[in-house]
């Protein structure tokens, strides 16, 4: 298995790079940066090794700022772009990094044309749109990392105040990446019972829960510069179950075509089943009246963004 991080010199893309590879999930991982990071990751990638060699792991990792070392890659990982600061929104970053994943989508389309795209950058709903269109690959093999974070988020939030093992909670936010995310409380279930079911439902605070959701990022970055942890392992683990076809069912940003809600010609965070061949169904979704307005509202709203930064996009080509 190959897998090719743009943008190791990172941190989300560095610590990505190490976790997929600590988990033995690839046999050969390449980090590609600028020129001017080289060194960086050639640092970087001897530092894993040693690393890695602590725990019997063997995994072929080259440093590389030539695009044809991606050749024949089962999954491109892009995580460069600018990175957000603790007073800028996500869609503050839309333009300047739309035609930073523009190209380098283009090129992955040319270097490694069989692989799946795994989109990070943010604003990351914008972004695996712009990816989709720019290299001309089937929807299934573009997804972004979408809501999956924010899910596990909730999740251990749940986890807190219902005082249980977070194994025990499936909870999942849908929507945008950003501020109108959409948590689905109404099927929300904790070892294998509704939440609604529980006497401890009463007094969870939806609104604040969300909202720590939302800042969570913010928080992290205004402490410590940046997200770096808690992205890279949830980016770990969407290849893993890419690489070993798990079939499992996260919240990833992917393109619709009227699967939910009619909703059509957007990249939003939804259930998907994924597998080896990428995004290979959109979960089918019931939900409440609440929630369904809230997905359409923030379809409505990253819609009229994406549509703001392909025109942009047009202008610059």
């Amino acid at each position: 298995m190959k897998v090719s991080v743009i943008g190791a010199s990172g941190r989300v893309g560095r610590a990505a790079a190490f976790s997929m590879a600590e988990e033995d999930l690839v046999n050969n991982l390449v980090l590609i940066s600028r020129e001017r990071s080289l060194s960086q990751i050639e640092g970087e990638a001897l530092d894993m090794s040693d690393a890695l060699a602590a725990k019997d792991i063997r995994v072929s990792i080259i440093s590389s700022c030539n695009w044809e070392e991606t050749k024949d890659s089962d999954i491109v990982v892009i995580s460069a772009g600018i990175p957000r600061k603790a007073d800028m929104d996500r869609v503050d970053l839309a333009i300047p990094n739309a035609r930073i994943i523009a190209n380098y989508s283009k090129m992955i389309a040319k270097s490694a044309p069989e692989s799946i795209i795994l989109v990070i950058t943010n604003p990351v709903d914008i972004m695996t749109y712009v990816a989709y269109k720019a290299s001309g690959f089937p929807r299934n093999r573009v997804v972004g990392l979408g809501n999956h974070l924010d899910s596990l988020r909730l999740k251990n939030f749940v986890a807190e105040h219902f005082d249980v093992h977070v194994r025990e909670v499936h909870t999942r936010i849908i929507g945008e990446h950003g501020n109108h995310m959409v948590p689905l409380l109404s099927s929300s279930s904790i070892g294998g019972i509704l939440m609604k079911y529980y006497d401890e439902y009463e007094t969870f605070d939806l609104e604040r829960a969300t909202g720590k959701v939302k800042g969570a990022g913010t928080y992290v970055i205004g402490k410590k510069g940046a997200t770096e942890y808690g992205p890279a392992f949830a980016i770990s683990n969407i290849i893993k179950t890419i690489l070993r076809d798990e079939k499992k069912i996260p919240t990833l940003t992917t393109y619709l075509d009227g699967e939910i809600g009619g909703i059509e010609d957007v990249c939003l965070g939804v259930p998907v089943k994924l597998g080896r061949n990428g995004v290979e169904q959109i979960i089918s979704l019931k939900m409440s009246n609440e929630e369904t307005r809230g997905f359409l509202e923030a379809a409505k709203i990253v819609k009229k963004a994406t549509d703001e930064v392909m025109a942009s996009l047009k202008e610059f080509e």
